[in-house]
């Protein structure tokens, strides 16, 4: 009751525990300066992040005092050769602190192949499966030695990254992944980079975007506790449980001090989530994007717009038109205001995580604990329920707190209590179906749409990512209904099969995919599409091993509009 009470008076006053703290990232190389300012601004490279990923050939005050000499010499207006000169000097290539390394339990044929019968699906999955060498990567020692001459951030254990431009770690992406992983057997791997990330909390209370220290701001959607759960149930491995149950409590209150937020409805009170970081500045690895675009809002506005950008980031979904509603002009990425907006996947992944600190906790004994995060569930249930749910549509949605009303607009995102079975009613599963069909969500072949608003960001139409498709399939999946379940396997058909088709043509796999025009790699957003790919190699396993004595890698694909599922149904029972 005393913890309850104290986070009601931090609610109230309006604070946050980290806003009272420095910044987590001190760096005038990494974070913020004249130094990052003007080698951004200059823009001596295409990609932003290229230049905060480049570790350095000297300690940082050797490196800032040289600049400053080589600022004073031309005035504080450094020519763009000079400045490419000095670069090149202080800075190292991208990529020189890692090295390659391939998993020492990766194994030639993994037991799941044996479950896919379509044989080009097969050798596709074995295919994949052979990408976790080429993603895997080693700290080498000098990171440990001398931190502070890289924006990496040491972690003890080797790692799968998502590929391309990703050379490190992601938070959210890591889940699916993992996944995928332990299909693969590759259970001591998991295991290290679970251990990285509880070390990141020990360390900073948090578990950043990703691995480099301009990410410390921020963090991503929380899935640490159902990591542990997907590791924990795979190898029945306990006693790490145990080691580690309190981090993983850790985790779970960096979100309710930092993030938590008090909403009413209904004349009740009730406390929900959101993304939020109370921090200025250009995101680092966007800089001058991010500068450039403050420049068309004015002065007094664009630290708050800096903030949005990162609690956008933060979300995971940087950036799409979940952010922008109900800003000045929706259209435009300076409308953001992710922060004013209460999450259904934020929450609903946060009430999986109490569910499951619960069923931990009552497993190691400690029946106190067990309690509290059950209840704490509840709460939450009961909130998302007063707060995010909508009877009538038959889905969930994003509530904007400060204009008290919900963003209505389709998002995969609607469904995630599906996903993480936050959810008090059964029948809320056929419900969804006919919540796609409105939508017409289930007419598109190629996958599950990130939204239906085409405005050029990445994490909107006409974009599909592999862990949205992921949420609406195995929600779906849980329903007792034949007919849910056909649809479930359907999407899960036509993801397959554009995966396929993309890497047939192009021996690649992509982190998103343009859903028109038969399945391509994706594009919009900040940066080129990029091949790897951590979190669409580990779903793709994952939908080959759930369904893989019925998935089939033929050209047709499957167009599920209202008038079409009864067909589907008879169909998939009469190919049984």
């Amino acid at each position: 009751m005393m913890w309850e009470l104290y986070l009601l008076l931090l609610l109230g006053l309006g604070l946050r525990s980290q806003e009272a703290l420095p910044p987590p990232c001190e760096s005038q190389i990494y974070c913020h300066g004249e130094l990052l300012h003007q080698v951004q601004m200059t823009k001596l490279y295409q990609d932003d992040k290229q230049f905060v990923d480049m570790s350095l050939t000297a300690s940082p005050d050797e490196v800032l005092q040289s600049f400053r000499q080589l600022a004073m010499t031309h005035n504080n207006s450094i020519p763009r050769e000079e400045l490419q000169k000095f670069v090149q000097t202080y800075f190292q290539p991208v990529g020189q602190e890692l090295q390659s390394w391939i998993p020492e339990d990766w194994k030639e044929r993994p037991q799941f192949l044996q479950k896919i019968s379509d044989a080009k699906l097969r050798d596709w999955a074995g295919q994949l499966h052979q990408i976790w060498k080429n993603l895997g990567k080693k700290m080498k020692p000098e990171i440990f030695k001398n931190p502070e001459r890289s924006s990496l951030i040491y972690s003890e254990h080797p790692f799968i990254v998502p590929g391309g431009r990703f050379v490190e770690f992601y938070y959210w992406d890591s889940y699916w992944v993992m996944e995928g992983l332990l299909l693969s057997e590759m259970t001591s791997t998991v295991k290290g980079m679970l251990q990285n990330f509880l070390d990141l909390v020990k360390t900073y209370g948090h578990i950043p975007n990703g691995g480099r220290v301009y990410y410390l701001q921020r963090s991503q959607p929380p899935l640490l506790t159902l990591m542990m759960d997907l590791y924990v149930n795979y190898t029945k491995d306990i006693s790490f449980l145990q080691e580690n149950i309190e981090t993983l409590a850790s985790e779970l209150d960096f979100w309710t001090m930092n993030r938590s937020l008090s909403v009413s409805s209904g004349g009740k009170s009730y406390i929900l989530n959101r993304y939020y970081v109370p921090y200025g500045g250009p995101r680092p690895e966007s800089y001058s994007k991010d500068e450039e675009l403050a420049n068309t809002v004015l002065e007094g506005d664009r630290e708050t717009l800096w903030s949005e950008l990162k609690a956008g980031a933060e979300s995971g979904w940087d950036f799409s038109s979940r952010w922008l509603v109900g800003g000045t002009n929706p259209d435009l990425l300076s409308s953001i205001r992710t922060s004013k907006m209460i999450p259904v996947d934020l929450n609903a992944f946060l009430c999986q995580a109490e569910e499951l600190m619960s069923n931990f906790y009552s497993r190691l004994g400690n029946d106190a604990e067990a309690t509290k995060y059950r209840n704490l569930r509840s709460q939450r249930l009961a909130a998302m329920e007063a707060v995010l749910w909508d009877e009538q549509k038959g889905a969930w949605f994003d509530y904007d707190w400060e204009k008290e009303k919900k963003n209505l607009e389709f998002y995969p995102s609607n469904l995630t209590p599906l996903w993480t079975g936050c959810f008090s009613d059964p029948s809320v599963l056929d419900k969804a179906l006919n919540y796609l069909e409105d939508n017409n969500i289930l007419t598109y072949q190629y996958g599950i749409p990130t939204s239906l608003h085409n405005t050029g960001q990445q994490w909107d139409f006409p974009n599909a990512w592999a862990p949205l498709q992921d949420l609406v399939i195995r929600g779906l999946a849980k329903s007792a209904s034949p007919r849910t379940q056909e649809v479930a396997f359907q999407l899960a058909q036509n993801w397959i099969r554009t995966n396929f088709k993309v890497y047939s043509q192009k021996s690649a796999m992509y982190e998103k995919y343009d859903i028109t025009n038969g399945g391509q790699p994706g594009g919009g957003g900040e940066y080129e599409v990029q091949e790897g790919f951590g979190w669409t190699n580990g779903l793709a396993l994952t939908l080959l091993d759930r369904y893989g004595d019925q998935l089939t890698s033929g050209t047709q694909l499957a167009s599920l509009g209202p008038h079409c599922l009864l067909v589907a149904l008879l169909i998939s029972f009469l190919l049984q």
